[in-house]
């Protein structure tokens, strides 16, 4: 690929758009699958909680989440309108039985009271985070106590390997992720790391580790 279009895929991944922008989204609900699954798993999700997800994509996973317990109520914010209207379109039952709601945000401010959220998730975002420390106070804020925040991300030793990854990402390892966590109230309750093979946005197989990284909001705060 060109530096024009390695250029045109990472705005694509950072913000959906256009016949492209689905296109893509496909790709990474594809490739991320077993990220977002991993995830999800690693919440412990309860009866009743609220879960809110960062940059959801097409939300094809929705299914598997809302399967986990029972009463459950997600909540979905998107920077990209295209990945929210394809989100609503797929899972239009569960927005109908009122178990869904899908929004926009500029990928900064939560807009939600304090204290609402049990869970709070994201995969592969972190990468496009403009100012992480902000957004990370804003996550703190919507949690509950005890509430727990699983980041997602690939190592980046791997991501380095991407040609497009130099267009705009900001690459992360487990110790980078620690100094962020350090500037917040949030404390690391643990990290799981997998291996896979999967094909790439280039359309090559590549060897990667992604890393689930879980937060806590502790009781007294």
């Amino acid at each position: 690929m060109t530096n024009e279009e390695l250029k045109e895929l990472a705005a694509q991944l950072r913000k959906p758009s256009g016949a492209k922008g689905t296109e893509v989204a496909g790709m990474m609900n594809e490739t991320n699958i077993r990220m977002t699954l991993h995830s999800i798993d690693r919440l412990h999700i309860q009866d009743h909680d609220h879960i809110l997800e960062l940059g959801h994509g097409n939300c094809a996973h929705l299914s598997y989440i809302l399967q986990q317990k029972s009463n459950l109520a997600y909540y979905g914010l998107e920077i990209s309108e295209l990945m929210k209207e394809e989100a609503k379109h797929i899972n239009q039952r569960f927005i109908e039985n009122k178990k869904a709601r899908f929004y926009l945000y500029d990928g900064q401010h939560i807009p939600f009271p304090g204290n609402y959220f049990d869970r709070i998730f994201t995969v592969n975002t972190i990468y496009f985070w403009t100012d992480p420390e902000s957004l990370m106070s804003e996550l703190y804020h919507v949690i509950k106590p005890n509430g727990k925040l699983n980041i997602t991300f690939v190592q980046q030793d791997m991501m380095k390997a991407l040609p497009f990854t130099q267009f705009g990402f900001t690459l992360y390892n487990n110790k980078k992720i620690e100094h962020l966590v350090e500037t917040t109230g949030f404390k690391i309750a643990g990290s799981d790391s997998r291996r896979e093979v999967v094909k790439s946005k280039t359309g090559h197989l590549v060897d990667r580790v992604f890393t689930t990284i879980t937060l806590e909001k502790p009781e007294n705060n």
